[in-house]
């Protein structure tokens, strides 16, 4: 089969609209959580969050792509637009049918939805919805204006499988390249989940952290006092691309992607199995299609969301895979970005490629307390580390049970 590598790479991100901001302030430890502007959180339990700030949509969307979109889309549009920039590719000189887009999404226009019904419900039952109620809300509107934007008539489709979402995009996007179904293709995720019925729904199922006096300390995964995940917002783009075709025009390549699988649990509508037997699979399953083993893993991004079973049922996942490998290196960058929910796969995906390009791993911060159940041998990065990071693999997992896992290898 074909070899895949990544030639461009964007970023929408609490910590930054570029990947180059995002980088710098995840090795400096920041974090992106704050008190919800979105909306008046004053009657919530949960009030904050992680939300982009300073987010300019006009940079790289037009008026009526702005008025046509729900702000999942513009993400999704805005660092498919950075990442395009930065791979030099040359559109007139390609294919158009040989590119295509397989982006992600778990909630898809949740503020459409809401603002709409909301309208009408309040309303005096006369149905005024917005023409662009629809082509706004549905999930797969992202892969199809990032399409349109640059006329990539190639392969063309949404995945979803809630916080799973961009890695299941990746391991597609991955297969299709590799089976000589495609020369490049656009992936990633994007979610806009900061909304008063998002926010509601998953404070009413206990899911989220509740430290509203310290919303920067809040997302404190492996801690003794986590209670929750912080919702975050944004997008993550890879320009995926078929390595002869890469080198032949020159490209400057960040990685390759060597193996990615996909398992699900069976056990639990919203919790993990305790045991991670499904996500032990998932990252054996990667390392099988990588050809490699477990020792050679340098660097893991964890899904790592801050939730007492979570954590935990993860931990013991790795260390059936890993058995202690005194290799491997972990850290969970959702203590800095909160939890991008189907975009958290595309952004920690950046920070893998980023830390083999720079051979450093960002941090996890906010640990004070290190969990006692934690099993031996695991090791938890809490300041930016320097390391030769030949390898790296990152793991989201979904609702519904569902376990994903991406490797990236140095090239």
């Amino acid at each position: 089969m074909k070899r895949v590598v990544i030639t461009g790479m964007g970023a929408v991100t609490p910590l930054g609209n570029d990947v180059d901001t995002f980088w710098k302030n995840s090795l400096a430890g920041k974090s992106g959580a704050a008190t919800i502007t979105h909306f008046d959180p004053e009657k919530f339990k949960v009030q904050f969050a992680a939300e982009v700030k300073n987010f300019t949509p006009e940079k790289y969307l037009d008026r009526n792509e702005i008025k046509r979109s729900d702000l999942f889309t513009q993400f999704a549009i805005y660092a498919s637009a950075e990442a395009m920039e930065d791979s030099g590719l040359d559109l007139a000189s390609i294919d158009p049918f040989d590119i295509g887009v397989i982006w992600g999404t778990g909630q898809g226009g949740m503020q459409t939805f809401e603002d709409d019904v909301i309208d009408f419900a309040t309303g005096d039952g006369t149905p005024r919805f917005s023409p662009f109620f629809v082509p706004k809300l549905i999930a797969n509107m992202a892969s199809g204006m990032i399409s349109m934007k640059y006329g990539l008539r190639g392969i063309n489709y949404t995945t979803v499988s809630a916080c799973a979402t961009a890695n299941t995009a990746f391991m597609d996007a991955f297969n299709y390249i590799r089976w000589g179904k495609a020369k490049i293709i656009v992936s990633g995720g994007s979610e806009a989940p900061i909304t008063q019925a998002s926010v509601g729904g998953f404070s009413s199922m206990k899911a989220m952290s509740t430290r509203n006096d310290d919303p920067q300390a809040a997302s404190r995964p492996y801690d003794t006092e986590r209670d929750g995940f912080i919702m975050g917002e944004g997008a993550g783009a890879l320009i995926l691309e078929e390595y002869e075709h890469a080198k032949a025009r020159g490209a400057k390549i960040y990685a390759e992607l060597i193996g990615a699988a996909m398992t699900a649990d069976a056990y639990h509508m919203t919790a993990p199995h305790p045991e991670g037997i499904g996500a032990a699979k998932s990252m054996e399953l990667a390392l099988e299609d990588a050809n490699i083993t477990s020792d050679q893993v340098d660097y893991l991004n964890p899904h790592a969301t801050s939730t007492p079973l979570g954590d935990l049922a993860e931990l013991n996942a790795i260390t059936k895979v890993f058995k202690g490998s005194p290799n491997l290196e972990i850290s969970a960058t959702k203590s800095m970005t909160g939890h991008l929910l189907g975009a958290a796969g595309a952004v920690e995906a950046i920070l893998c490629i980023k830390a083999i390009q720079n051979s450093i791993i960002p941090p996890t911060i906010n640990i004070s307390n290190l969990d006692e159940n934690i099993p031996e041998g695991i090791n938890i990065v809490t300041d930016p580390k320097e390391k030769e990071i030949n390898i790296a693999m990152s793991n989201a997992f979904g609702f519904g049970g569902h376990n994903s896992t991406v490797i990236f290898r140095k090239i």
